[in-house]
């Protein structure tokens, strides 16, 4: 099936079709004062939350919706969680570097 048609796909898979769409809002969310962000981080937080709505079946037209109306907001709470979830967030090893 072609995308004129109507492609489905897993939404890992979209990533190489969608990865315009994660530069945008990786500059939308660097122009916020965020400027450590990065492409793959919007990518898995997007991939997480979709997860959560238990599709596996995604239209390109779907991940780029998804990816471009990612709040900023949204974004920095799913990266805070995902830094106090980190198993090696509270590690000593982290504490001799400093």
């Amino acid at each position: 099936m072609t995308e004129a048609t109507g492609e489905i796909r897993i939404l890992e898979d979209w990533l190489p079709e969608v990865k315009p769409a994660l530069v945008s809002k990786k500059e939308e969310i660097h122009f916020m004062g965020y400027e450590s962000v990065t492409e793959e981080e919007i990518w898995k937080c997007v991939i997480s939350r979709a997860k959560k709505m238990k599709d596996d079946e995604w239209m390109i037209h779907q991940v780029v919706n998804k990816i471009l109306t990612l709040s900023t907001n949204d974004f920095m709470n799913w990266l805070t969680v995902q830094a106090v979830t980190d198993d090696k967030w509270y590690s000593f090893d982290t504490l001799k570097e400093n």
